[in-house]
């Protein structure tokens, strides 16, 4: 995928510089057609002609002329004016015209962070109904290419304004989109979206070389190819202390056919593995490589009768199936496509059946994932289940490319710098799973992240614009018992960033999905940012956020919890009353599940064995699945940790 995406975007690359040889006069494409320009701010318009040139703009009855500077440069600053349009800009140098029609001046926004933020409408809840009814001419969206740079460029890649209707709407960010369909029904002024976000993106890759102290781009490629190595070399090591004589070669092929796909393969130094699962939650953290499965099963000479339908759960990144050595199936960089595949009547045997399959992860998680009942074999007579305990053999660990999502600078230099000429109102963010390897990784979060706030403000000089965020949601299987979290470390260190004047967060902990990291539920994404966006943006005078932590004290055995953000009051979503997603410890910091309860719009939390309490945890953990803490007004409480400060 990282190689189309090169690929397109040197085509792309070459395919404008034939444009820069024939046109002299060329406008930011941030300017084109249905665009929104941010109102009540001065309006910049920049571009390039040939030196020395008179550039004129006339717009909204206005005209401003520019003189181009030596290197080719023109800047143009027109007065802030009020919303409305539609509005025509035309551009002219010598016998050169760029004219850009059906022009709103509203609200901008940007919105930035990676994959859950690329989530487009078309594959989020009830999205045949969302497109249908998406016609809103005064919202717009622009998706700007992924694409990076090694120095700050001044320009875009490319992409085009986009109304928003059933023919759009589809391709649209979703959390994006939802966040301004809610601020349409309250802010009656246009809408424009900015969408600047690549999937698995670090949040280091969105940050100028300044705001982390990189002074040499070259020294710092180095230094991450260096790394990368060093990290492969680690991995290969760990990896080879449970399979000896793994390298970089797939030991379960020969010659291009799939040794370890025979029937009587001798399988006794294979591990035992739970499918499905994530290879990173079955005690293989880090491996990118290629892993084979296998699963002996038998069937009556009835049941091994017809055609039958093979479900593999989804597969990340790719995967090629076997059965009783004859390959019945195989989809390439699918991650978070259900594999399903038909299988032919004279497959399967009476007696005997071995099922064989072998994936290929590039990065990041790897491995058969989904719901139990994504896997199974079925035909017009039988249901057969598969998931379960099947075995497990590391066949290769790969040396995986140095992706640019994941290097310092690279995306700021090439998807943001270029927009920071260009108003906005503010800006929305949705990332952190990157950062969410480790618990050192994820405390560290909080410093990077408000360090980045910090140096968006700045690259824009425009004061401290709003930036709402959001947390991330519940994700991955549940736990028995309480534990460090990365994910409810990073959970705190977003949190942490709300002592930042004008930010704001979107709790969103209990809409995830324990086996997909992209919550399909973007309305309520889009939902509570509008809140925040109200609020902050706006001057509303709303509830925008759940309870969230504010004191605790101890009170006979018992820790008494208050809140701020309580709206109308705490409510449990419980007919018994019983708040879930406590945990309980005394000094010694062993936590335990406890008990809760609301009482004076308080949590009373105890547990009987914890005869002196002095700490609680409220929905720490990746998937703290059962939290039902509220207020009135419907927003979930954020998760906290009063040991916070122990740390």
């Amino acid at each position: 995928m990282n190689y189309l995406i090169r690929i397109t975007s040197l085509i792309i690359f070459i395919l404008s510089l034939n444009n820069i040889s024939e046109a002299k006069l060329l406008v930011s494409k941030l300017y084109s057609d249905h665009m929104v320009i941010q109102r009540n701010q001065p309006i910049v318009v920049w571009g390039w002609a040939e030196a020395n040139a008179t550039i004129k703009i006339s717009f909204n009855n206005l005209e401003h002329t520019s003189i181009v500077n030596d290197k080719g440069d023109w800047k143009v600053t027109l007065p802030m004016m009020k919303e409305g349009g539609p509005f025509e800009m035309i551009l002219s140098s010598s016998d050169e015209k760029i004219v850009i029609m059906d022009i709103l001046i509203g609200d901008v926004w940007l919105c930035s962070g990676q994959s859950n933020m690329e989530w487009i409408v078309a594959n989020s809840n009830n999205a045949e109904d969302e497109i249908k009814n998406s016609f809103d001419n005064k919202l717009r969206h622009l998706d700007i290419p992924n694409t990076s740079s090694e120095k700050p460029e001044n320009d875009i890649l490319g992409g085009d304004w986009k109304i928003s209707n059933p023919e759009n709407t589809g391709n649209f960010s979703a959390t994006a989109y939802f966040f301004a369909k809610e601020l349409r029904k309250h802010v009656d002024v246009p809408i424009g979206l900015i969408n600047s976000s690549w999937g698995g993106s670090r949040i280091e890759t969105w940050m100028s070389a300044k705001s982390i102290n990189i002074n040499n781009q070259q020294e710092l490629m180095d230094e991450v190819k260096n790394q990368a190595e060093l990290e492969y070399i680690n991995q290969l090591k760990k990896f080879q202390q449970i399979f000896p004589g793994i390298s970089d070669v797939d030991l379960g092929m020969s010659n291009d056919q799939p040794i370890w796909a025979s029937s009587e393969l001798d399988e006794s130094d294979w591990k035992d593995i739970v499918v499905p699962i994530f290879w990173e939650d079955a005690g293989f953290n880090g491996l990118d490589g290629i892993g084979w499965y296998r699963l002996t099963f038998y069937l009556t000479p009835e049941e091994a009768k017809g055609e039958f339908e093979l479900g593999l759960g989804k597969i990340d990144d790719s995967d090629i199936a076997w059965l009783n050595g004859i390959k019945v199936g195989e989809m390439t960089q699918a991650w978070d496509q259900p594999r399903v595949y038909k299988i032919p009547s004279n497959v399967l045997n009476e007696g005997k059946n071995v099922l064989c399959v072998r994936v290929d992860d590039t990065g990041g998680a790897g491995g058969i994932w989904g719901d139990v009942s994504s896997v199974y074999l079925k035909s017009l007579t039988l249901v057969k289940p598969l998931a379960g305990n099947w075995k497990f053999r590391i066949s290769a660990v790969k040396r995986t490319e140095i992706a640019t999502n994941q290097i310092p600078t690279l995306l700021y230099n090439r998807m943001i710098h270029p927009i920071t000429n260009f108003p906005i109102k503010g800006v929305i963010w949705y990332q952190g799973e990157s950062n969410a390897n480790n618990v050192e990784d994820a405390f560290k979060y909080r410093k990077v992240f408000s360090d980045m706030i910090k140096d968006w403000r700045a690259s824009w000089n425009v004061g401290d614009f709003p930036f709402l965020f959001v947390q991330l949601a519940n994700y991955r299987e549940p736990v028995e018992e309480p534990y460090d979290s990365p994910w409810a470390m990073i959970r705190e260190s977003q949190s942490d960033v709300l002592t930042l004047p004008n930010t704001g967060q979107a709790v969103i902990i209990d809409i995830g999905n324990a086996n997909d990291v992209h919550p399909r539920d973007k309305q309520n994404v889009g939902l509570r940012l509008s809140l925040a966006a109200r609020k902050i943006a706006y001057g509303e005078n709303i509830v925008f956020s759940g309870p969230t932590y504010k004191s605790s004290k101890i009170k006979n055995g018992k820790m008494i919890i208050s809140f701020e953000n309580i709206g109308s009051g705490l409510v449990c979503k419980d007919k018994y009353g019983c708040v879930k997603g406590f945990a309980i410890a005394g000094p010694d910091k062993k936590f335990v599940w406890a008990s809760a309860f609301i009482e004076n719009n308080k949590i009373v939390v105890w547990n009987e064995k914890i005869k002196n309490p002095k700490y609680v945890r409220y929905g720490w953990a990746d998937n703290p699945d059962d939290l039902n803490l509220y207020n009135e007004e419907g927003l979930p409480a954020c998760p906290f940790r009063t040991d916070k400060n122990d740390r």
